[in-house]
């Protein structure tokens, strides 16, 4: 008897499926066995199985990147803020560079106390622009980086594009580096917290029957497109 019991309250308990970006974002070269990487070409059919699979119920995503490949950042992100499942973001550490939008394209996002995000404009180290269809082409990219950013979080494209301008802060880049609660303050984070914050905001999410954006990101896109 007691064993039927446990069975039903298993069964009542949400399935959730926790995702690690950690390290750098590979994209299409490999970076070698020596650095610690995420690869697109494994988690983006993961996930596209995740939102095919009835039995899974909600999404937590844990960030601890120094960014990567922009284009293999921008499809992870696309991924993520398309899915059906509700999803929470954790940034432990930080979530650099393109890890910005993809920590922003979670239904509800947190950030640790000491977590840090630095936003800085699209380069390739040792690419020299000599051309005007290649200045366009990094003009295109960034476009596209802040479109998505400020469509899926608070923070105003202007405020985001004088954060990734600014040229006090870092000392051989230009861009700003933001520790915990002045991701929230900018509005790229929703709230402070741990695993556990994390956890139990999932948690609620998946009671709610909440499947897609909140209206407020949804407006959020319109409203800085229009812009």
């Amino acid at each position: 008897m007691k064993e039927e019991n446990k069975d039903k309250i298993n069964q009542s308990e949400p399935n959730i499926e926790v995702i690690y970006i950690i390290g750098e974002i590979e994209g299409h070269d490999s970076l070698g066995s020596g650095v610690k990487s995420t690869k697109y070409e494994e988690l983006i059919p993961r996930l596209a199985k995740l939102e095919i699979e009835d039995s899974i119920d909600g999404i937590l995503i844990i960030l601890h990147t120094m960014g990567g490949d922009v284009e293999a950042g921008l499809a992870i992100s696309e991924m993520l803020s398309s899915l059906s499942k509700p999803t929470v973001s954790l940034v432990l550490g930080g979530s650099h560079s393109i890890g910005v939008p993809i920590a922003v394209s979670a239904d509800y996002s947190f950030i640790v106390e000491s977590g840090t995000m630095v936003i800085h404009p699209v380069r390739m180290s040792g690419t020299v622009i000599g051309a005007s269809q290649t200045y366009s082409y990094f003009r295109q990219m960034q476009d596209r980086i802040t479109d998505f950013v400020c469509g899926h979080c608070s923070i105003k494209k202007n405020r985001f594009i004088d954060l990734m301008t600014e040229t006090e802060q870092l000392t051989k880049d230009i861009g700003s580096i933001l520790i915990g609660e002045q991701t929230v303050k900018e509005g790229l984070i929703n709230e402070i917290g741990g695993m556990k914050d994390a956890y139990h905001k999932l948690l609620e999410l998946i009671k709610n029957g909440q499947k897609k954006k909140n209206s407020k990101k949804q407006n959020n896109l319109f409203e800085n497109k229009a812009k």
